[in-house]
C-alpha cells in the first residue's frame, strides 16, 4: 500500500490512543497533511450506471460490462484495472441473476480478502493490516454478532466458488473491524456512493501541531454531546476527551428551545431527542437501503419524511436545533435532486448560519473519491 505523505510529518507512539501522526513544522490551513488510497473498496449497488465501478468517477456514456451487463466503467483501463475485484462478483450475477443480493459489508469483505491474495503485501502493509485486526468482539451486543453471522452466510453463499476463506473466528474478527473501521464514500452532497478501508488512517488517526491537538472526527460533529458519545460507544467502543466533548460548550446552542409561554418538560425534551434519532436513522435507511432516489419510488416520500419529522419536532424544538437543521438540510438535498431550486434555496438560507456556528471545527477531514485526504 503506497501512501503520500509530507516532509515534516513523523509517526509516533502515543499511551493509550495507539500510533498517530505529528507535524515537526508549522502548516498553513488548507495545506495537505497526509494522504492514501483505500485498501480496498466497492460502488453501492445503487449507483451502478452512474459512476465507474473502478474511480467513482460520474460520468454519462460510461460503457457497460459485457458479460453481466451490471458493472460500468470510464474506458478500457478502468476496466482491466477493477477486473480482479469484479471477476468475484461477474460469474454470480449472472448466475444468481435477480437473486444476487449480497450486503455492501459482504462485498467489501470479499474485496478486502481478494486483495490480500492477490497483492504482495509489505512489511508497512503488514503493520498498516495489524492494526485492521485490532478487534472488539467482546464488546459487541447480541444483535451485532447476529448480524455478522448473517454476513458471514452471504460470504459462503456468494462468493465461495471464488475465494478461499479463513476460519470462522477470523471472519467474525474481520466483519466486526469493516463494521467499526470502514468508511462511506460520499460525494459533496453526502450521497452515499460506496464503503471502502483505509488501515493507514486507522494506524494514523491523530495529528498533532505545535500549539493543538488535531482530531478526524469518527461522527458527525453536528450533534449535541451526549448523542456523540452515545454514537461513539455503540460504534467505535471509546469515550471522546476532546475539548468539545469535556466543555459541552455548544450544547445549549445546538438544543434551542421554541419559546412557548410554558416551557416544554423535561421528560417531553427526552421523547423528542428520541424521535428525533429515530427519525434520522429511519431517513438513513430510506435514502440508502431502499435507494428511493434511484428507484421507481418518488423523491416525495423522502421529502414528506422530512416536512412531517420538522412538524413534529417543531413543537418542541427552535428551527436552528440541531435535530431540525438536519431535516432541513436533507429536505435541501432531496429538493436539489428534483430540481427545485426555490425550495432549496428556502432551506439552505435557514440552516447555513446556525451551521456556520455548530459546525465551527479546526479540522477538516475529507474523503476525495476512495482516496483519504487529510487537511489543516
Amino acid at each position: 500500500m503506497k501512501h503520500e505523505s509530507i516532509e515534516g510529518i513523523e509517526r509516533f507512539e502515543s499511551a493509550g490512543k495507539g500510533r498517530g501522526l505529528r507535524a515537526t513544522r508549522p502548516y498553513r490551513i488548507g495545506e495537505l497533511l497526509f494522504s492514501c488510497p483505500s485498501f480496498s473498496h466497492v460502488l453501492s449497488v445503487s449507483e451502478r450506471g452512474y459512476l465507474c465501478e473502478h474511480c467513482f468517477t460520474r460520468k454519462e456514456g460510461l460503457a457497460k460490462c459485457g458479460k453481466c451487463k451490471k458493472a460500468f466503467y470510464c474506458n478500457v483501463e478502468c476496466q482491466k484495472a477493477d477486473w480482479v475485484m469484479h471477476k468475484l462478483e461477474c460469474s454470480a450475477m449472472c448466475a444468481f441473476g435477480e437473486n444476487w443480493c449480497p450486503s455492501e459489508t459482504v462485498r467489501l469483505v470479499a474485496r478486502i480478502i481478494a486483495t490480500q491474495v492477490s497483492i504482495i503485501i509489505t512489511a508497512a502493509d503488514q503493520q498498516s493490516m495489524l492494526c485492521l485486526r485490532e478487534e472488539y468482539l467482546d464488546k459487541l451486543d447480541n444483535e451485532k454478532r447476529d448480524m455478522n453471522e448473517a454476513d458471514i452466510a452471504g460470504l459462503h453463499h456468494f462468493y465461495s466458488k471464488h475465494l478461499q476463506f479463513p476460519d470462522h473466528q477470523d471472519l467474525l474478527t474481520l466483519f466486526a473491524q469493516v463494521n467499526c473501521n470502514g468508511f462511506t464514500v460520499e460525494d459533496e452532497e453526502l450521497s452515499h456512493l460506496g464503503s471502502a478501508v483505509f488501515p493507514e488512517r486507522i494506524c494514523y488517526s491523530v495529528i498533532i501541531t505545535y500549539t493543538s491537538l488535531i482530531l478526524t472526527s469518527y461522527i458527525d460533529l453536528l450533534y449535541p454531546t451526549e448523542d456523540r458519545i452515545e454514537r461513539l460507544r455503540d460504534s467505535y467502543y471509546f469515550s471522546c476527551d476532546c475539548r468539545e466533548c469535556k466543555t459541552k460548550s455548544k450544547d445549549k446552542a445546538k438544543m434551542k428551545l421554541r419559546k412557548l409561554n410554558e416551557g416544554p418538560r423535561t421528560e417531553e425534551i427526552r421523547e423528542m431527542v428520541r424521535y428525533a434519532r429515530i427519525i434520522i436513522d429511519d431517513f438513513r435507511r430510506a435514502k440508502h437501503e431502499k435507494n428511493i432516489l434511484f428507484t421507481t419510488s418518488p423523491p416525495a416520500e423522502l421529502l414528506e419524511m422530512c416536512e412531517l419529522s420538522m412538524d413534529k419536532m417543531g413543537a418542541v424544538f427552535d428551527d436552528t436545533n440541531v435535530y431540525m437543521l438536519h431535516m432541513m438540510y436533507q429536505a435541501m438535498g432531496v429538493c436539489l435532486f428534483t430540481e427545485d431550486y426555490d425550495s432549496a434555496l428556502s432551506y439552505g438560507e435557514k440552516v447555513i448560519k446556525p451551521f456556520r456556528f455548530v459546525c465551527r471545527v479546526t479540522d477538516i477531514s475529507s474523503i476525495q473519491k476512495f482516496g483519504l485526504t487529510i487537511i489543516l
